[in-house]
């Protein structure tokens, strides 16, 4: 009964990550395209994606990397655009924190941002759930998106300047954001943090190296636990 549950928890999963494919698809894409238009060959793009594997600190490091950047500034950036991974953990620990330390530590590679914010949302809504059904679920929300992110990486890379630019796949760029940003603008300390990082974002972005975002990035983790601490409403 307990693994028909947990099969029933996955497939749930799965069909709530589904409509991610729909951006993942052509965010991968495009990375592997400016990756290789960058100089990177194609192990090291595919490896830049099994490793890393977070869209947005991947594009950071590309766009540095091209800017001929220190490769101090193009880790720390990469490493300050993923400090959110470290509060993802932090909040999704108490849901998955009881699984046995392999399950834990493949939680933990396949945080990103969709998987979270929808594994998140789904442990809200059924709280009763027990761990070995939230890691199904969870798992399931990754299917439709980690493995496919290196499918589309390898395309990308492989085919390169064969995809026409009439595709326009950097449109999933600012849709992916939109699609992981939305769900989560559910309290007013959520919604201080994001405008005070977007202001921030916009007031520093003449900064070299695209520093300006390191500001953004705890500018608006500062107002976010402001808002918290005076509202005494969680983030």
């Amino acid at each position: 009964m307990a693994a028909g549950t947990a099969m029933s928890s996955y497939w749930r999963g799965l069909r709530d990550g589904l409509p991610f494919l729909a951006v993942v698809g052509p965010f991968a894409m495009l990375f592997g395209v400016l990756a290789t238009e960058s100089g990177l060959a194609l192990h090291e793009t595919m490896g830049f994606s099994v490793v890393v594997i977070a869209g947005a600190a991947q594009f950071t490091a590309l766009q540095l990397i091209n800017e001929s950047a220190p490769t101090l500034v193009v880790i720390a950036s990469a490493l300050a655009v993923n400090l959110r991974m470290a509060m993802y953990s932090a909040s999704i620990t108490p849901h998955l924190g009881p699984l046995p330390l392999w399950k834990r530590a493949i939680a933990a590679y396949f945080l990103v941002d969709q998987t979270y914010a929808q594994s998140v949302l789904d442990y809200e809504r059924n709280p009763d759930q027990t761990a070995a059904e939230k890691f199904a679920y969870f798992l399931g929300v990754m299917t439709p998106i980690c493995p496919p992110w290196y499918l589309f990486t390898f395309l990308g890379a492989s085919l390169g300047e064969r995809i026409p630019p009439s595709l326009g796949l950097d449109f999933a760029l600012p849709i992916a954001f939109l699609a992981m940003v939305g769900p989560m603008l559910r309290t007013p300390a959520h919604r201080i943090a994001a405008l005070a990082a977007v202001v921030l974002a916009l007031a520093f972005a003449w900064v070299p190296y695209n520093l300006g975002l390191l500001v953004a990035g705890l500018g608006g983790m500062i107002a976010g636990a402001q808002a918290e601490t005076r509202l005494g409403i969680k983030p």
